[in-house]
């Protein structure tokens, strides 16, 4: 199965709105931090108005880095499909990169929140065998405009890789192995049905 969007063995990068998801969240989290703790101060007659504008200036420094921070985690992020394995990358400060055999993956979820749901986009979420007992997915695609689709092809990956697959996550099997194998079985299990006739004719 081919994908335009997720076309195989070229790397992929989430939606450009993933920057505007991110700014988004962040700037919830700030304002609530604003109602919460620098408005309340403001109202309080014995504090002066310097430590309200050292507060705010804080606040005004931490939202620029992290505009600065989101664009080079969006430039630093890409992913990647094989016919056997899927690759990612991703970090500003500390990178991470990581390869999913598809033989592994065990469940695939598409996750989307309320800010996510106005922008168009969603999260892919892939457990495999090793970290199907723990909450946090092994791997996760962020801000897909075409989950569905991604969700679809990868499953196929899945089952492709499972039924030709030889279990390591490389997805080479030699059809003549197993050939060889179930006639070794059949040609033992003949030897033993002649042994028992030839006992009972005794």
């Amino acid at each position: 199965m081919q994908s335009e969007n997720f076309p195989r063995l070229t790397p992929f990068k989430p939606s450009e709105k993933l920057v505007a998801w991110f700014i988004i969240d962040f700037f919830i989290l700030v304002l609530f931090l604003l109602l919460c703790f620098v408005a309340p101060v403001a109202f309080i007659p014995d504090v002066p108005l310097l430590a309200d504008a050292i507060i705010v200036g804080i606040l005004l420094v931490i939202v620029v880095l992290y505009l600065v921070w989101v664009k080079m985690y969006y430039d630093s992020m890409w992913y990647e499909l094989h016919d056997d394995e899927m690759r990612w990358r991703r970090g500003v400060i500390f990178r991470s990169t990581g390869i999913v055999p598809y033989n592994r993956i065990t469940n695939i979820d598409i996750r989307q929140g309320p800010v996510m749901r106005v922008l168009g986009i969603s999260t892919v979420s892939i457990q495999t065998a090793g970290y199907s007992g723990a909450a946090i997915p092994e791997i996760r695609i962020e801000a897909i405009e075409h989950a569905d689709e991604l969700r679809e092809l990868i499953r196929n990956l899945v089952r492709s890789c499972s039924a030709g697959g030889d279990g390591t996550g490389t997805g080479k099997h030699d059809p003549r192995e197993t050939a060889s194998s179930v006639h070794q079985q059949m040609l033992e299990e003949l030897k033993t049905i002649h042994a028992l006739l030839e006992r009972k004719s005794e």
